[in-house]
């Protein structure tokens, strides 16, 4: 492991106490684990923009075309209204 120094708000300190007390772990085990936590939420949400990305690169590249009225009539194309 690598050591690191941080500021944190006082706030965030608090709530790192609170979990480490509650989860009988110590305050740098659930700060690693909410590190972890953060960044496998942004690799998630780069892997979603990347696939809507490559859907839109694909649907231009077939020269794919919605309707023309798609945004005024939206419920109707949704949900058939």
């Amino acid at each position: 492991m690598i050591r690191t120094q941080v500021y944190l708000q006082k706030e965030q300190a608090r709530e790192i106490t609170l979990l480490a007390k509650k989860q009988k772990k110590d305050k740098a085990k659930i700060i690693r684990a909410l590190i972890q936590k953060g960044l496998e939420a942004e690799e998630k949400k780069q892997f979603i923009g990347n696939a809507f990305l490559e859907l839109a690169t694909l649907g231009k590249k077939l020269k794919l075309k919605g309707p023309k009225d798609l945004s005024i009539n939206l419920d109707k194309y949704l949900y058939g209204e």
